[in-house]
């Protein structure tokens, strides 16, 4: 069963590589995969989709870390998830500050990690003892890799500590459709720039359009869809042009994506997470 990581640690420094080695210190068999260590500093939001539209590639009895935590050693709690009905069940290990909020409705359990044996946590004896200076700013090595670790080594969920029933959940953005006009947003940024809105396929449906007929509107712009992202700049040649225009195309995960040939759309407009998006 597969260990996954999503933080935002990057990869200039050693936090993400350490967490790694705290997983193979306990378990040396662990079959360890990155998901993304480039989440932007402290966005819960961005990891929570990135983890979201990810999970579901893995294979059964795999085990999610997520560790995009602003408010590590605040006291927040830190949580083991499991979940049985979403790709044939998993594991979550993270900080109880909503980036798990999409897999809430359908967690089997969750429980809180208090049981020190199944981490590194130093033991602050006295003053005397070096432990007491030492500050819980690494709850990605000292709790969750562990708590991980363990998990795939067959501790059950419920060995962590006590249920919890009251997780934080983030707030999400809503889906309306009204007046023949599907009203969402843009969801996440990629790399390239493209901007992932929340509205899908099944959305797109809803309108009783061809897809050459669907309209977008965005920041002011009006524009349509693309089959692929060269269609929209020569179909001919196959090659990139430096089109200025703005285009939709549904990617690979079912989303209405927005995008610029050639170039990148959350800058050269201004998009950018929440920005309103209208499909009609």
């Amino acid at each position: 069963m597969p260990i996954t990581f999503t933080t935002d640690f990057g990869l200039k420094d050693g936090f993400a590589g350490v967490m790694k080695g705290v997983v193979l210190g306990i378990n040396p068999k662990a079959s360890i995969v990155d998901i993304s260590h480039e989440i932007d500093p402290g966005n819960i939001r961005e990891a929570m989709f990135v983890l979201e539209t990810s999970v579901k590639y893995f294979p059964k009895g795999s085990i999610h870390v997520a560790v995009v935590d602003p408010g590590v050693g605040s006291g927040r709690r830190g949580l083991v998830i499991r979940l049985s009905g979403r790709a044939g069940g998993f594991h979550l290990v993270g900080p109880d500050n909503g980036i798990f909020t999409p897999f809430l409705g359908a967690a089997e359990k969750i429980i809180s990690i208090e049981r020190e044996k199944f981490s590194l946590r130093g033991k602050k004896k006295s003053k005397k003892d070096f432990n007491f200076f030492q500050g819980s700013t690494f709850d990605g090595r000292d709790v969750f890799a562990p708590a991980a670790a363990w998990l795939s080594k067959g501790v059950r969920a419920e060995e962590f500590g006590p249920e919890v029933k009251d997780p934080v959940k983030l707030s999400l953005p809503e889906l309306a459709f009204k007046g023949g006009k599907v009203f969402g947003c843009v969801l996440h940024v990629d790399r390239f720039g493209n901007c992932i809105t929340n509205i899908d396929a099944g959305w797109l449906l809803k309108l009783g359009k061809e897809k050459e007929q669907i309209r977008i509107k965005a920041k002011g712009l009006t524009f349509g869809i693309a089959n692929f992202y060269l269609q929209a700049g020569d179909e001919k040649t196959k090659t990139k042009t430096k089109a200025k225009n703005l285009y939709g195309i549904v990617n690979s995960s079912g989303l209405l994506e927005l995008f610029v040939p050639g170039g990148n759309a959350s800058r050269r407009l201004g998009l950018a997470p929440w920005t309103p998006v209208t499909v009609f």
